[in-house]
């Protein structure tokens, strides 16, 4: 296979990689963004096929998971470029990686017109790799829907998607949606954590479709949304402990989820 090589800091397009590698606006204005690592770039070729573009680094050309990578990305016909290892590692954010990337462009951000099925809600989850985490573990409960506020951070940044671990290709993720329009009008039960709650999780029967709404790391979910949603439920824990990390928060919701639907079978 014959790569394209890209030797000067000063080539338009690696000016453009630069832009996408360091800058969430740029990301966002060209609904563009990078996929650092092996295993990333394995995982979008399984669920979503050809990328946009293969950037390799030069000394990564001859290890055995990127040849494999290269000549799918042949078989697709996709643009592939290689690149110096001193212009490759101010791309990469993944110290003693596999020097490979993929470009490839963000879904268009679809419009949920109501909640109608078992889906997770995100509102100002700040934190990239607890959001990912979120989003590896909706993937791992079968779940298939996401719906981001506007204050939550870029799902599709690349250090969320490191965290995610390809969950990213395998759901359904919508960014800056009206979550109080969207919970008021919801035909399903919307859940939410609550430390307060006097309700358990683990007395209500989740074997039905609901949303499960997880909020800030450290406000946790909004007031205003709180006073929206069917019932607020706690997670039981150790007394003078501190509330669990969201992310570790919606990982017990949503398995306890999943085994109830599975003792029900």
């Amino acid at each position: 296979m014959t790569l394209r090589l890209i030797s000067s800091r000063d080539n338009p397009q690696y000016k453009q990689l630069k832009q996408l590698a360091t800058s969430s606006q740029a990301r966002r204005k060209q609904a563009k963004t990078l996929l650092d690592g092996v295993h990333l770039c394995q995982a979008w070729l399984q669920h979503r096929g050809k990328p946009e573009l293969c950037i390799v680094g030069e000394s990564a050309r001859s290890h055995a998971e990127v040849a494999a990578v290269l000549h799918q990305c042949e078989i697709l016909n996709s643009d592939c470029v290689v690149l110096p290892d001193s212009l490759f590692s101010s791309l990469s954010q993944v110290e003693q990686g596999v020097s490979l990337l993929f470009v490839i462009g963000t879904p268009e951000n679809a419009t949920l017109p109501q909640l109608n099925q078992l889906c997770v809600l995100i509102d100002a989850v700040q934190d990239p790799g607890n959001l990912g985490s979120i989003l590896r573990t909706t993937a791992a409960a079968g779940i298939k829907h996401v719906v981001c506020s506007e204050r939550t951070v870029f799902a599709w940044s690349p250090k969320v998607l490191r965290a995610g671990m390809g969950a990213h290709f395998q759901l359904d993720i919508i960014e800056d949606a009206d979550l109080k329009s969207l919970i008021t009008t919801s035909t399903v039960p919307v859940y939410a954590t609550d430390l307060h709650a006097n309700q358990s999780i683990y007395a209500v029967d989740l074997t039905q479709p609901c949303a499960w709404l997880f909020g800030n790391e450290g406000k946790g979910v909004s007031d205003e949304l709180l006073s929206c949603v069917s019932a607020r439920l706690n997670i039981p824990q150790a007394i003078g402990v501190e509330s669990l990390n969201v992310a570790a928060a919606a990982a017990v919701c949503l398995f306890e989820q999943k085994r109830q639907c599975e003792h029900k079978l």
